[in-house]
């Protein structure tokens, strides 16, 4: 999952670069560029251009669902940074819903990651067309097992939250470390409060 800089209290591109430096990565300075047909569609999705992406797309000869960045697809990209134009067009040219990035990620990760209610309800609606991608996205783990709903309880997105357990999100589901999507979000905020009486809520349920 790229990382955009300081969007939804994020990182800031400054610690990105230091967290970098610190692991021996390059730092953005010193990234080899994007070769141009994949930066055009890359920088179309980043600044919410959809003209510019259409024609990107239109000038594309390779898959929809080919990595562009950081092993993020264009649709990853459309999500990570909110722009529900592209998003819409992306889907109506038939990107997968489903594409994983190098981190297991799929774009309802990073829409919900950054809270961007519209785009999930969209992507939810959208897959709702086929039979069973709604459960299937709801419950794929990234890489540390996290599903979209501990990405939404992370960055405390009460509205998000509350449409992926709506659409029958699991607040029980434990990620690699064994947590709840409860554990994700700070102490006392209305976020843990509500997960925590869903997790507890789904619990009794399965018990009865």
């Amino acid at each position: 999952m790229a990382v955009p800089g300081g969007r939804n209290g994020l990182v800031d591109d400054d610690d990105v670069a230091e967290h970098a430096e610190a692991f021996g990565a390059p730092s953005d300075d010193e990234e080899a560029p994007l070769p141009p047909h994949l930066r055009a569609l890359a920088d179309a999705a980043q600044t919410g251009n959809v003209d510019a992406l259409g024609t990107a797309l239109d000038n594309y000869g390779g898959s929809i669902d080919d990595p562009v960045e950081d092993g993020d697809t264009v649709l990853h990209l459309a999500c990570l940074y909110g722009h529900l134009p592209c998003v819409q067009l992306l889907l109506e040219c038939g990107a997968s819903l489903e594409c994983k990035d190098e981190e297991g990620a799929i774009p309802l990760h990073d829409a919900c990651a950054g809270g961007f209610t519209e785009i999930v309800q969209w992507i939810l609606n959208f897959a709702a067309n086929t039979e069973g991608c709604v459960t299937r996205m709801l419950n794929t783990a990234d890489a540390e097992g996290d599903t979209p709903l501990h990405h939404a309880a992370r960055g405390e997105h009460m509205d998000t939250v509350k449409l992926l357990l709506e659409a029958g999100a699991c607040p029980k589901k434990e990620n690699t470390y064994g947590q709840a999507p409860a554990e994700m979000a700070d102490q006392d905020t209305e976020v843990r409060a509500l997960l925590t009486a869903k997790q507890v809520e789904a619990s009794v349920h399965m018990a009865n």
